[in-house]
């Protein structure tokens, strides 16, 4: 499905990047300050080294009916950038805070493929961003997200969050986290969930099946209400800039 926009259009991974301008970033004024995590110096052989805990944390604080903030930002597998506007041909968004290294994230990768791939046939707008920084956590950097979007045919454009801001605008702390925006004619999109994908965890043996989310994204497609009250996703906390 082509999703409207002058200077976005969605690629499947198997496309070359393309060699575009680097990009800019959009800087959007934080709604409000979120926890940095966890982080502390160490030293080891006599020097200073910077180590990051690990943080379980719970989507929260974002209201049903919160407007999508506007943004602007990067796709590291093409170079093109990606805007809200963009998505403004579809009923509904889903937009995904992830990310390359978290535990939580890659119990779903492929099922956050498979269920985007569906939907998206159905109409569905979707988008990954990754915020992390990458002063902790390299591995979350631009060229990694490119590798992960081919490896699991991400449907989506995977965007780079690189000043953090969009991920403030939002009110995101942790990932995966799930945005669900729905839209009515010319009104601005307005969220329908924030909740999780369903209720497997790294190692609890309960089976992915993407019910909880799958069921909203129905509702918000069909115009019906939820059926069903909304559980906090749960992830590793986003890594903030020290």
């Amino acid at each position: 499905m082509a999703v409207t926009g002058a200077r976005a259009r969605l690629l499947l991974p198997s496309l070359a990047a393309s060699s575009s301008p680097r990009p800019r970033l959009l800087a959007l004024p934080p709604r409000h300050r979120r926890p940095r995590g966890s982080l502390a110096s160490s030293a080891a052989g006599g020097r200073g080294q910077l180590r990051v805990r690990m943080a379980r944390t719970e989507s929260t604080g974002v209201a049903v009916g919160f407007r999508a903030p506007q943004f602007e930002l990067p796709e590291p597998l093409t170079g093109n950038l990606w805007t809200l506007d963009d998505f403004e041909g579809n009923p509904a968004l889903l937009v995904m805070f992830i990310c390359n290294h978290c535990p939580f994230v890659k119990h779903l990768k492929k099922d956050i493929a498979k269920l985007t791939s569906f939907y998206m046939e159905k109409g569905l707008g979707a988008v990954a961003i990754s915020s992390n920084s990458i002063r902790t956590h390299p591995q979350d950097g631009p060229e990694r997200m490119a590798e992960d979007a081919k490896l699991f045919n991400y449907p989506f454009p995977y965007l780079y969050d690189e000043s953090q801001e969009v991920a403030k605008a939002f009110g995101a702390v942790c990932t995966p986290e799930f945005f669900l925006f729905k839209k009515d004619g010319r009104r601005p999109f307005e969220l329908f969930y924030h909740g999780q994908f369903d209720d497997s965890r790294p190692s609890n043996n309960v089976p992915v099946t993407g019910r909880d989310l799958s069921r909203a994204i129905d509702c918000a497609l069909s115009g019906q209400e939820l059926p069903f009250v909304q559980k906090p996703s749960v992830g590793c906390s986003i890594k903030w800039h020290p």
